[in-house]
């Protein structure tokens, strides 16, 4: 195994929520380290004698004045909490991938405020918890406020095992989409599909309802069921029944189809790497008459760790950048490079990606795409390339803050344009998937990335692979065994002639 430096810092670039026994931010590029230390630097960095500019005071006065005509109780303890609201707010004029325009965000603070005093639920913990929450949600559809409940979640959602749905979401006006079912999980049992706008929760219309709001209300224990009312395309809204589970997450599987080794990684939790390189070792192990070409199959991962997708795509590469990642502040840019040690020993590959594949998905197809280490099939991924930092605040909880974006090997980036495959594999049965350029408030990308794709193919060309079903597997089985890429399409091009 390739020795890998360890940051103090959490990275996370995600795509949205997993639904399980409570809400779990999806991360897709995180570093994990311990977070004392982390909290001491904030302290050190800021004390008690941090100013904040005249024009920063007057805003967090508007915001005062809105705290004080709702809270009428508790005034020491709220003292406490608008030290809290100015520590994150620090953080963010520090650290936000781009300059913040400050009235807007105290302006979604206070909103959060308004609608908490109209539901009642007034606290001087519960308000300034509800304006960090909104004040965060007008960054980008992934900046958040953690409470010490959400922190802890991220870290038992990044182990690979947690309790819950198994559906991986983003907000959506009106409804919440789902990016992605989790592979052998109840919602992926029960027929849920990428695209799919969830509408209502137990007959209640969620329209108007915050994000982590309506996935509080999806928690659960394992074994209780919820009524999930779907929309899809044009057909009408029908009612789902899942009966709620424990989430455990395989991160790695894989088989023989033949002579070439199969590697599904379904996410990248905190065994992705170590699953890719028991599985090469077992493929090479089994594979009698030694493998011919390997297929990482990347289709339908939501992401995970930053750290985890860095080594995934190392595994393949003896050198060259893997990703580099660039943020407002230079202090953050960091350029990740592989290091000697290929687990497939230089045999051809084949990458599958497809609408659900996000953020550290896209990092590793990009990485092996654009180092000419393997072929990327299938459709064009999800377009998550921003990074989230997780950053613990010294009174309570953290904020996931957008910091940077990442870029593939060439310098072009992914945000807002997703991994271009080689090969794309259309299909008729597949309808459109949601895209990170779609949800309201999403990063515009920086510069083009346009990447023309050398060929479209029809999937009912490919032979179909694992129980006769998987036909892009088929299609990347096809092109490995055909040896060149101009013997493949002529193949494929005959079939779909003939």
């Amino acid at each position: 195994m390739k020795p890998r430096k360890r940051s103090s810092e959490v990275f996370a670039v995600g795509v949205g929520l997993i639904v399980g026994a409570a809400f779990i931010p999806l991360l897709a590029g995180c570093q994990e380290g311990d977070q004392a230390p982390v909290t001491r630097v904030i302290e050190a960095v800021w004390g008690d004698g941090y100013t904040f500019p005249p024009e920063t005071q007057a805003e967090l006065a508007r915001l005062d004045i809105e705290l004080g005509s709702i809270v009428v109780e508790g005034p020491d303890h709220l003292e406490e909490e608008k030290a809290h609201f100015r520590d994150a707010l620090r953080r963010i004029r520090s650290d936000y991938v781009s300059d913040v325009d400050e009235p807007r965000l105290i302006d979604a603070a206070i909103k959060g405020l308004k609608d908490l005093a109209a539901e009642g639920k007034v606290t001087p913990d519960g308000v300034v918890e509800k304006a960090l929450s909104s004040m965060m949600a007008s960054l980008d559809p992934h900046s958040a406020y953690l409470n010490p409940d959400a922190l802890n979640e991220m870290h038992v959602a990044t182990s690979g095992e947690f309790g819950g749905l198994g559906i991986e979401i983003a907000a959506e006006e009106g409804a919440i989409k789902i990016v992605s079912p989790i592979e052998d999980t109840p919602a992926a049992r029960a027929g849920l599909q990428p695209g799919d706008l969830i509408t209502d929760l137990d007959g209640a219309s969620i329209a108007g309802m915050a994000l982590i709001d309506a996935v509080q209300r999806m928690r659960g224990h394992p074994g209780t069921s919820i009524v999930l009312t779907i929309q899809r395309g044009d057909i009408a809204p029908f009612d789902v029944t899942i009966v709620r589970d424990v989430i455990r997450i395989r991160a790695v599987r894989w088989h023989l189809e033949g002579d070439v080794g199969y590697v599904r990684v379904a996410s990248f939790s905190e065994h992705a790497e170590e699953g890719v390189i028991e599985a090469m070792s077992e493929l090479w192990a089994s594979a009698a008459q030694g493998l011919s070409g390997v297929v990482l199959d990347l289709r339908l991962n939501p992401g995970g760790l930053l750290d985890q997708s860095y080594a995934v795509a190392d595994a393949f590469l003896d050198d060259g950048v893997v990703v580099s990642v660039r943020g407002r502040r230079s202090r953050l840019n960091r350029v990740f490079e592989a290091q000697e040690g290929d687990v497939a020993q230089g045999l051809p590959m084949v990458v599958l990606v497809d609408g659900g594949s996000a953020s550290a998905a896209e990092i590793v197809a990009s990485s092996l795409q654009e180092n000419g280490r393997a072929i990327v099939m299938g459709r064009r991924s999800y377009g998550k390339g921003s990074v989230q930092t997780i950053i613990p605040l010294p009174y309570k909880g953290a904020l996931k803050l957008t910091t940077q974006l990442y870029y593939a090997p060439s310098g072009k980036t992914i945000q807002g344009k997703g991994v271009i495959p080689d090969i794309t594999i259309d299909s008729k049965e597949v309808q459109k998937p949601p895209r990170e350029a779609d949800l309201p408030g999403a990063l515009a990308a920086d510069e083009p990335s346009e990447r023309e794709t050398h060929a479209h193919i029809s999937d009912e060309s490919c032979p179909a692979a694992v129980d006769g079903k998987d036909r892009m597997l088929g299609c990347a089985v096809e092109f490995l065994r055909a040896g060149s890429e101009q013997v493949f399409l002529d193949t494929i091009g005959r079939k779909q002639g003939g």
